[in-house]
């Protein structure tokens, strides 16, 4: 299996290269490293899996061009993929995708899905695999939904969002292996990486050692790490949180009522853990304050993530999710009958005399019928075209609580590389900024060994959404002085700004409140065939990349469950459709 991993650079000045070989692919590593901690091997030297190879300077170009800047060196080292096959949430995932093959229909169902995010790619996938037809609608040119990405006229790629996968998602991991891409996705280091407010320039890390196991490891990372917490702090932190391990996922799912910042005033913990580490966490999560996010949302990804070794262990794709994980599964669809139509607005959802789905009408006047209908797309779109017959119904009555978090992706491209980063996520603990990530580093497709390019999610961005372009920018440069203070100036006066892309989103995941989790449906509806899909649909993860594909799962199983009844619906349509 080929890894894909670090890539860094460095001051070359004075150090030698040494090429070696491992196995029967060369291998470039570094004899001299600037951290103690053990480097893999090289990655992608070479490879040309993206139709691109990388190519590196001579020794004599290296020397020509160190008389206009410092030559950089480039550290690629590999961490292999997290052994999760063995762990009980991969395997029920597994045993779940495998369900989907085990009764073949006598008569396949044609299936109409509205949103070709990773709930209905995934909503397709497995229906397809269970041997229907999904007919996959989606209104934009482009795949994805919340993980879409466009090329911009250099090439270069700009995305909705700073998407990270974790080890503890089961069912993204899984789809990843069932569609034979695991090697797309680049493991780093296993740490989370914060930055230091009171300390310009430098970073606080929670290591978590191989060596232990689960919980151990989490528990090792916070206990070593004291320049965020003190030892009081720690304590009644974990004191706080003993509820929740001996209360189990009832207490988590009690906890909704709450805000984090409640919850924690309630259980004793110092404002300073919120400060130091939850103000952070919260808007990697759902993109807004400790003061609004529910607390039970936190939980969830404790739970999740502590309670397996690898289940904070985080990857990057390597290359732009349309291409690198999108048009698999497209292929993966089309290989068994199904279809995807980009440019596929739906106008209105037309309904039945019986209240039942008829068609999909779409924006260019075309109906698209079948046999069931999904609503693949984000809550508020779904709001916008429920049908005056359905706002009545309790089911729909509750989406109203259900609302999309604004959010600000920016991506912006230095004229130097920036060497106050690192090959990893990056918590900024800024009051605008959320995560950010060189990606001319952590990413192959992206990579650039002379420049750099930060991608930044802005958040809370509710008082942003409207701003312009260039405030927005102007306010993040401000931000990033603070985190690259020798390296970033915000008039520029250092490093220069060669391009930015703003991409503005201003109704993105279900905004996690106190009081939403009742709200959210089951992928089942009272309509007979209609069905929902969505990471706001009731499922066991968060508004998340694997929530959104788990609720696929659920809608697809949903509809397989309902064959029989599928079935005699639409033969008795076809047979009063017959009479008339």
């Amino acid at each position: 299996m080929s890894q894909i991993g670090h890539v860094s650079a460095l001051n070359l000045r004075g150090q030698d290269n040494v090429f070696k070989l491992w196995g029967s692919k060369p291998v470039w590593k570094c004899e001299c490293q600037l951290s103690t901690r053990e480097p893999r091997f090289l990655s992608f030297l070479g490879s040309d899996s993206l139709g691109l190879k990388l190519k590196f300077p001579t020794a004599t170009a290296m020397s020509r061009s160190s008389k206009i800047m410092s030559p950089l060196k480039v550290v690629c080292i590999d961490y292999p993929r997290p052994e999760l096959e063995n762990t009980v949430n991969y395997l029920e995932a597994a045993a779940f995708s495998a369900s989907f093959s085990t009764a073949r229909p006598t008569k396949p169902l044609d299936i109409v899905i509205a949103g070709a995010g990773l709930a209905g790619l995934s909503t397709a996938k497995y229906l397809a695999d269970a041997g229907h037809r999904p007919i996959l609608l989606e209104a934009r040119d482009v795949l994805g939904g919340k993980v879409a990405a466009w090329k911009d006229d250099d090439g270069d790629w700009y995305e909705t969002g700073l998407h990270i996968f974790f080890g503890a998602y089961p069912n993204v991991q899984n789809l990843f292996g069932e569609l034979g891409i695991n090697d797309r996705l680049q493991w780093k280091e296993h740490s989370m990486i914060f930055a230091m407010p009171t300390k310009p320039g430098e970073f606080s890390r929670f290591d978590f050692p191989e060596v232990l196991p689960a919980p151990l490891n989490g528990i090792w990372a916070i206990l070593k790490n004291n320049e965020m917490l003190t030892w009081p702090e720690k304590v009644k932190f974990a004191i706080g949180l003993l509820p929740a391990i001996l209360g189990g996922q009832s207490y988590v799912e009690a906890q909704d009522g709450l805000t984090v910042k409640d919850w924690m005033k309630k259980q004793g913990v110092p404002d300073r853990v919120t400060d130091e580490v939850f103000i952070a966490m919260s808007k990697a999560l759902n993109f807004i304050n400790p003061d609004e996010l529910s607390m039970q949302c936190i939980l969830i990804a404790l739970n999740r993530f502590l309670q397996e070794k690898h289940g904070s262990k985080m990857a990057f794709l390597d290359g732009n999710p349309p291409e690198r994980l999108c048009m698999p599964i497209v292929e993966h669809i089309q290989s068994h009958g199904g279809e995807v139509r980009l440019n596929s607005r739906i106008k209105k959802i037309e309904l039945n005399e019986d209240g039942t789905v008829k068609s999909f009408l779409l924006n260019n006047g075309s109906q698209v019928q079948g046999d069931a209908f999904v609503f693949a797309t984000p809550v508020d779109i779904l709001k916008l075209l429920l049908p005056d017959d359905w706002k009545n119904i309790p089911y729909f009555q509750k989406l109203d609580k259900l609302v999309g978090v604004p959010v600000i992706n920016v991506h912006i491209w230095f004229d130097k590389k920036l060497k106050n980063t690192s090959d990893q996520l990056l918590f900024s603990r800024s009051p605008l900024l959320s995560v950010y990530a060189d990606m001319s580093v952590t990413c192959k497709e992206y990579y650039n060994p002379n420049q750099s390019m930060l991608e930044l999610v802005f958040a809370p961005a509710e008082e942003w959404i409207s701003c312009s372009d260039a405030e927005i920018i102007d306010a993040t440069m401000k931000e990033l002085a603070k985190l690259f203070p020798d390296e970033i100036a915000a008039d520029q006066s250092k490093a220069n700004i060669l391009k930015y892309h703003v991409v503005k989103t201003p109704r993105s995941v279900y905004k996690t409140v106190p009081g939403t989790e009742p709200c959210r449906p089951l992928q089942k509806s009272p309509i007979e065939g209609f069905y929902l899909a969505g990471d706001y649909t009731k499922q066991k993860y968060l508004a998340s990349m694997e929530g959104a594909v788990l609720s696929g799962k659920l809608c697809a199983r949903s509809i397989v469950q309902d064959y029989e009844l599928l079935l005699a619906r639409g033969q008795k349509n076809l047979a009063e459709a017959t009479m008339v």
